[in-house]
Order: structure tokens, then C-alpha cells, then sequence
């Protein structure tokens, strides 16, 4: 990993421009008394076994989850929607552009700096990530295809015309990835919304992943 760490990200990507029509609005910080940080000990009852599973997993309590876990069903449903996602036809770098697309379009830091560190482990491209993390055209054509097509369905809340679900597919991608691309965008908005308003900090172990184009 530390290789991919000094490979990716020696140079800091700057700051993204807005999207084409996308105001920027200065984010005014969370009062710190609205949400708490939970533990396994202090979450819901109901959470707790989920809270404990992602700590195994992950090694530490993301304070993202720790955040999400006031709310034992949005933490569930994220984690059970980003689950069925990563079970989609899509493959893992496919499903990784579809979430970094969400993920930088709703200037989540947070899931940028970890999906990025998922692309490291991927072995992904190092040009295909900064380009994901400027929001900028991938070379690929197949790739940039799918992150398109992401972008459309996003824009247009779905209904994408012909011509970019032809591109789409003349990429060589199937109707199934198309409603799989659906999925991967509504399981990433249900994170990237909650740690934007949650103020979800950037964990240390993701400190060599950061992202600086997070903020709106």
C-alpha cells in the first residue's frame, strides 16, 4: 500500500472547478452537539453487532460509521445497498469509478480519500485515479463510459436519453450494468449526503488518501 501511496498521490490533485451549473456554496460547520460519534458500547443496541463487525473489518471504528450509527437504519441500509452493489456485474474497477463519479460530484471527502485507497489495492491505473479525482475524461474509453453514464443518470435523476444509453452500451456494457450503475449511485448518495451532514472527519489511517476538492 505504501507504494501506491507514493505512487498516486506525491502531487495533490487540486481543487475541482463546479460542474457545469453546480453553484459553489461555502458549508457552514455542523454545531458539534447535534451528532454524536458513537462506540460499540454507546450505539443503539440494535446497531451494535454491525458497529463491531466494521471495527473487525476495518481494524478501527470509521467515524464516518460512528456518525451513520445514530441512525441503526440508515447504517444498515448503506451498508446493505453498498453490499448488493459490490455483488453487481460491474467489476471492481467499474464499480470503483461509479462510486468515486458520486462520491467527488457530492464533494464527500470522506469517500473519496477511502475509495481512493480501494483503487491503491486494485492496482488501479495511477492516471485513472487522478483522473477520478479531478473529474476529469478517462482515456479508456470503455472506462469513460461508465463514468458518463454515472454522471447522466445523476443529472438527468434517471432518465438518461438514447444517445447516452447507446454509448453505453456500444462501450460494450449490458442493460444490467446500466440498472447496476442506478444502484451503486443511490447506495453512495446515502453516504456521501450523511457524512457531509454529519461533518464525518477524515480518519488518520486515510490522511495519505485526502482529497482537497471536498468542500462546496
Amino acid at each position: 500500500m505504501d507504494n501506491h501511496v507514493d505512487c498516486f498521490w506525491r502531487v495533490r490533485t487540486p481543487t475541482p472547478a463546479p460542474a457545469p451549473g453546480e453553484p459553489r456554496r461555502e458549508k457552514v460547520p455542523m454545531p458539534s452537539d447535534v451528532f454524536v460519534a458513537h462506540t460499540a458500547e454507546s450505539a443503539p443496541p440494535e446497531i451494535r453487532p454491525t458497529v463491531e463487525g466494521v471495527t473487525r473489518k476495518f481494524g478501527h471504528l470509521p467515524s464516518a460509521v460512528a456518525l451513520m450509527a445514530g441512525s441503526p437504519q440508515l447504517l444498515k441500509g448503506f451498508l446493505a445497498a453498498s453490499a448488493s452493489f459490490e455483488q453487481s456485474t460491474l467489476g471492481p474497477l467499474e464499480r470503483e469509478i461509479v462510486i468515486l463519479t458520486v462520491a467527488t460530484r457530492n464533494r464527500c471527502h470522506v469517500c473519496v480519500a477511502l475509495h481512493t485507497a480501494t483503487l491503491a489495492g486494485l492496482d488501479a491505473p495511477p492516471e485513472v485515479v487522478e483522473a477520478l479525482r479531478s473529474r476529469t475524461p478517462l482515456a479508456d474509453t470503455r472506462l469513460e463510459a461508465v463514468r458518463l453514464f454515472t454522471l447522466a443518470v445523476m443529472d438527468r435523476q434517471g432518465a438518461v436519453d438514447e444517445k447516452e444509453m447507446r454509448a453505453f452500451l456500444d462501450a460494450g456494457h449490458t442493460a444490467r450494468n446500466a440498472l447496476e450503475v442506478v444502484l451503486g449511485v443511490g447506495a453512495y448518495t446515502i453516504s456521501t449526503f450523511a457524512n457531509r451532514l454529519v461533518d464525518a472527519p477524515l480518519d488518520p489511517q486515510m490522511s495519505a488518501f485526502a482529497w482537497d476538492g471536498g468542500e462546496a
